[in-house]
């Protein structure tokens, strides 16, 4: 009842803040970058809250309870591509954009804008879907009758998450989303520092671990080195890197700062805030399995954790950061892409005139619409994958058809429009493809197709259709 309670408190007050701040929403500027008002700090809180989403908190931490300590390797491509972006953050600042596809639309045409809007939302749709997903398993963990079992079914759960993010996401966007993000991070930071010693001693330790899970017959769990192949470690760090440098939510988090050099700033002391908080998840789920027998129960280690290992009200605090990070990240990849169809299909084909008025009023139903569309996308994933191989699919859609085209728009001069629509639409059908074509399998050597997942494949084709389309059919001058 205490983690319902202080969960309850916290989804009002994100509620309350978000009809307050409704208010002051007069312009797009206003709902999609913050009147491009943020300073370095609230930029950091809320790009620490976008990135620490279920992919860490539920994709990660599962993976954890599969791997043991080995998975401590898995936040590095992240990471990696968050001390890139220091190096992009001011020279993006300066472009003055909304969205990612302005800039490519800029740069390679209307073609290859429309294609990056296609391939925007189809990735962030994923995203949305099992971030309801993961907000139907924490209401089922917390709703449960005096005998443990839950009072609604995940799909009940599911609906809730779903009406409470888009519901929120429609009030304010990032002006809301932007200062709860702060709040979010903070607790989130606070609560895993405090919760990982925790655990670590409820554990008995190094030695007490590794009793755990011999007896449980996963010694492994303990050994860092050995675990992953190569090819593992591209499969899992790759998506997360590639995504990271072409996230249109970090891009967006840039359009709202007041300047290029808070900007700058801001990406400097994420690497940090991410390092260290990527890494007391994985330590807090290593742990924490180490308790947990039930495999069921591992699926969902810090949820389980949350409720079952730590103190209450710590666990309380604890599963309401898990709640704030989903949240945080759902309405984030709900808001961009909504920005993004207002931006570069409705003011770019529809109606180039619209009132301030009209673009508030639209933005917040074009949220409405495609929160209606991720929930029918959650439906078909609720089953199928765990979070950490849907993070990695959605991942890898966005990565191998934007993030390319995106980073070529700003370094590299010989870059064309064919060259970009050939690497746009090769990133987004080799990755849709890849486990779905019987020809591919067929063409691919039986043990390479096994071990490699889409993103490999889709990046090279990606990356050779941008170079050889840019060098073959030049743009003309």
């Amino acid at each position: 009842m205490l983690h319902l309670t202080v969960i309850s408190i916290y989804l009002f007050t994100l509620i309350a803040l978000g009809v307050y701040k409704s208010v002051t929403i007069k312009t797009q500027a206003d709902f999609a970058v913050a009147g491009r008002s943020l300073t370095p700090w609230v930029l950091v809180g809320t790009m620490l809250a976008t990135w620490i989403g279920t992919g860490s908190i539920l994709g990660n931490a599962g993976k954890t309870y599969e791997m043991g300590i080995a998975a401590l390797m898995l936040p590095l491509g992240g990471v990696f591509g968050i001390y890139l972006l220091t190096k992009i953050a001011g020279k993006v600042r300066a472009f003055e954009k909304f969205t990612v596809p302005e800039i490519l639309g800029d740069r390679y045409g209307s073609e290859a804008r429309i294609l990056s809007v296609i391939a925007l939302v189809i990735a962030y749709m994923v995203i949305v879907s099992y971030q309801y997903n993961a907000g139907g398993a924490v209401l089922t963990t917390i709703l449960t009758d005096a005998n443990g079992e839950p009072l609604i079914t995940a799909q009940t759960g599911t609906i809730i998450a779903a009406v409470f993010i888009i519901a929120y996401t429609m009030l304010a966007g990032l002006v809301s989303v932007a200062y709860t993000d702060v709040g979010n991070g903070i607790i989130m930071t606070v609560s895993l520092m405090i919760a990982f010693p925790i655990l670590w001693m409820k554990a008995g330790g190094w030695s007490g671990m590794e009793v755990a899970f011999a007896n449980m017959g996963h010694p492994e769990k303990m050994q860092f080195f050995g675990r992953y192949s190569t090819m593992d470690i591209i499969n899992f760090c790759l998506p997360s890197f590639l995504l990271v440098l072409g996230d249109a939510n970090m891009y967006q988090r840039f359009f709202a700062s007041k300047d290029a050099e808070g900007a700058k700033k801001a990406t400097t002391y994420l690497v940090v805030f991410v390092l260290i908080i990527e890494l007391l998840i994985i330590s807090s789920a290593w742990v924490s399995s180490s308790m947990i027998v039930d495999a069921a129960n591992g699926k969902h280690v810090l949820i389980y954790a949350a409720h079952q290992l730590l103190p209450p009200f710590l666990g309380a605090i604890m599963m309401t950061t898990i709640v704030g990070i989903i949240i945080s990240t759902a309405d984030s990849f709900l808001l961009v892409p909504a920005t993004t169809l207002m931006r570069d299909v409705y003011l770019q084909y529809v109606d180039k005139n619209a009132n301030e008025k009209k673009i508030v009023l639209l933005s917040r139903l074009m949220v409405l619409v495609l929160g209606i569309i991720a929930y029918i996308v959650s439906l078909g994933f609720a089953n199928s994958a765990g979070f950490f191989e849907k993070a990695l699919y959605a991942y890898t859609i966005y990565g191998a058809a934007i993030t390319p085209v995106l980073v070529a728009a700003l370094f590299w001069k010989k870059a064309s429009k064919v060259g970009a629509i050939i690497s746009i639409i090769a990133g987004t059908v080799t990755t849709l493809m890849w486990k779905e074509a019987d020809f591919i399998q067929s063409l691919v050597p039986e043990g390479i197709y096994n071990s490699m997942d889409e993103v490999l494949p889709a990046i090279t084709i990606s990356v050779i259709g941008l170079v050889a389309g840019s060098l073959v059919f030049p743009d003309k001058k």
